[in-house]
C-alpha cells in the first residue's frame, strides 16, 4: 500500500479542505493512538503547534481522537517542531505531534508525528496509520473509565529555552553581539529571542507578532529580505531567519549577505572536524546541495553524502553512515548530538559559537566556500502530473545534453506542495540560467 495522505513531512494541505479537515485529524488521532497504545500504562501524547488560525481546529480534533482511544494529551501551545521532538522523549510520551505547515502560508496546515524516540515516523508506520483510518475505528474506542484526559503544559517553552541554551558552549557568551532574529510570526516567536537574550546578545526581534494570519508572510527563512534589511538598518552583527515551525534557518552576515544551509553545513563541518567532534567522515546533504560544498569538504578530506530532499531522508542517511551533521540548502540543519530533527535555532547557535570563539566578523567566518552557479525556479500547478508529459520529458533530456557533463540538472515534484522544482548547476552561469528558463517555460505550457 502506498501513502495517500502522508507526504515527505506528514499530512499537509489547505486548512478545512481535504485532507486537512477536522474529520481527517480526528481519524488520524484515533488511528495513531491505537497503534501507539502498547502495554498497560497510561499512554500519553504531546501536541505542539505553530500560530496558524486553523491550529485551534486541528488541535481540538486531534485531542478528541486521542482521548477517544484512551490516550492522555499534553498540550504545549505554540512551540517549535524540534522542541516537540525533544519533549516527546523528555516526558516519556508514546507519541509526539506537531501541527504546522512549516514554511507554507497561513491558509495551509499539517500534522506530523514523532515516535517515542523523538524520530519522525517511518514510511511503514505512516502506511499503517492510513490503513487503520480506512477501517471502522469504533472497535478501538476506550471504555468510559479509560477515556483520556487533556491538559495544558505551562512550562514547555521554558524547558526548551533551557535545553537550547545548554547546546551553546559553556565558556562562551554572546555579549557584545547585536543580533536580528526573524521568527516568521511562527512557533518560535517567544523562545528564540529569549534564548539569544539570555546568552548575552542584544536582540532585535522581527516577525514576533503573530495574529493567526501572518505566519511566513514576507518574513522568515523563505523571505529573508526582511531580516537582511533589518541587519543593515540596525548595523547588526548577525541576522537569523527561522521558518514558521523553526526547524529551518538561514542567516545573514553584518553586511546583510545571505548564509544558506550549505554554508552553515560547511562552517560547522570545518569547526567540528578541527575539534575532533565530527563523525562519519563528513556531512550529509541532499541532491540539491551545491557542488561548491562538495569541493570545500574534499579539501579537508571530508565527504558529502547526498540524500533525497527532505530532512527525514537526511536523517536516515545520517543514521546509516554514523554522521552527526546533516542538512539541506534550504536551512534544515540536523545536529543529532543535540536533536533528532532539524532545529533552526540550535544550528544558528553553533554558527554563533564559531563567531564568538574565533573573534571574527560574520562575513569572515561564515562564507566558507564559493558556490557554483546554481539556479532554482518553482513552477506551481493545480492538477495532473506535469513531469509525465511527453514534452517535458523530451525537454529534460535535451537540457541534459546541453549541459554536456559540465553540470547537473534536477527536476522534481515537491513533497509538501503542488510545485515542480527546476534546478540547474554548472560553471557556465549563463547556460545554466537559460536551461532553467527554457525548461520552466515548457513545464508551464504543459500545466495550462
Amino acid at each position: 500500500m502506498t501513502r495517500k495522505l502522508f507526504g515527505t513531512d506528514g499530512i499537509r494541505g489547505r486548512a478545512n479542505s481535504y485532507p486537512m479537515t477536522p474529520e481527517i485529524a480526528l481519524k488520524t488521532g484515533m488511528a495513531a493512538g491505537r497503534i501507539f497504545t502498547r502495554g498497560d500504562h497510561r499512554h500519553r501524547v504531546v501536541i505542539g503547534k505553530d500560530t496558524r488560525l486553523s491550529g485551534y481546529m486541528i488541535e481540538s480534533a486531534l485531542v478528541a481522537g486521542f482521548t477517544a482511544v484512551g490516550m492522555d494529551v499534553f498540550l504545549f501551545g505554540p512551540l517549535p517542531t524540534p522542541a516537540v521532538a525533544m519533549l516527546t522523549r523528555s516526558l516519556r510520551a508514546d507519541l509526539g505531534v506537531m501541527i504546522s505547515a512549516s514554511h507554507n502560508q497561513f491558509e495551509d496546515n499539517g500534522i506530523k508525528f514523532f515516535g517515542p524516540d523523538g524520530q519522525k515516523l517511518s514510511d511503514e508506520c505512516e502506511v499503517q496509520i492510513e490503513a487503520l483510518m480506512e477501517k471502522s475505528l469504533e472497535e478501538g474506542l476506550a471504555k468510559p473509565r479509560k477515556i483520556g484526559r487533556a491538559k495544558r503544559i505551562d512550562d514547555a517553552q521554558a524547558r526548551y529555552i533551557e535545553f537550547a541554551k545548554r547546546t551553546f558552549p559553556k565558556q562562551l557568551g554572546l555579549d557584545g553581539l547585536r543580533i536580528v532574529i526573524d521568527c516568521a510570526n511562527g512557533a518560535a516567536y517567544k523562545v528564540a529571542p529569549a534564548v539569544l537574550w539570555e546568552l548575552g546578545a542584544e536582540v532585535i526581534a522581527i516577525g514576533d507578532t503573530p495574529d493567526g494570519f501572518n505566519i511566513n508572510n514576507e518574513c522568515g527563512s523563505t523571505f529573508p529580505e526582511a531580516m537582511q534589511r533589518k541587519v543593515r538598518e540596525r548595523r547588526a552583527d548577525f541576522g537569523i531567519a527561522l521558518d514558521g515551525d523553526a526547524d529551518r534557518v538561514v542567516m545573514a552576515d553584518e553586511e546583510g549577505r545571505l548564509i544558506d544551509g550549505d554554508q552553515i553545513l560547511g562552517l560547522i563541518a570545518r569547526s567540528w572536524a578541527k575539534a575532533g567532534k565530527l563523525r562519519g567522515g563528513g556531512v550529509v546533504g541532499t541532491v540539491m546541495s551545491n557542488a561548491g560544498l562538495d569541493k570545500f569538504l574534499k579539501t579537508m578530506d571530508l565527504k558529502l553524502g547526498r540524500a533525497q530532499v527532505g530532512d527525514r531522508y537526511v536523517i536516515e542517511k545520517m543514521l546509516q553512515g554514523g554522521f552527526n551533521v546533516g542538512g539541506e540548502q534550504s536551512g534544515h540543519i540536523v545536529l543529532n548530538d543535540f536533536s533528532t530533527t532539524g532545529d533552526g535555532l540550535i544550528a544558528a547557535l553553533q554558527v554563533l559559537a564559531v563567531v564568538a570563539q574565533d573573534g571574527k566578523t560574520a562575513s569572515e567566518a561564515s562564507h566558507v566556500f564559493e558556490p557554483m552557479p546554481q539556479i532554482l525556479e518553482n513552477v506551481h500547478f493545480k492538477r495532473g502530473a506535469p513531469l509525465s508529459d511527453a514534452r517535458v520529458v523530451e525537454s529534460i533530456k535535451a537540457c541534459e545534453l546541453r549541459l554536456n557533463g559540465s553540470g547537473r540538472l534536477l527536476v522534481r515534484k515537491s513533497g509538501t506542495e503542488p510545485v515542480i522544482r527546476v534546478m540547474a548547476e554548472g560553471e557556465d552561469e549563463k547556460l545554466v540560467r537559460q536551461i532553467v528558463s527554457d525548461l520552466v517555460a515548457v513545464i508551464q505550457e504543459a500545466t495550462t
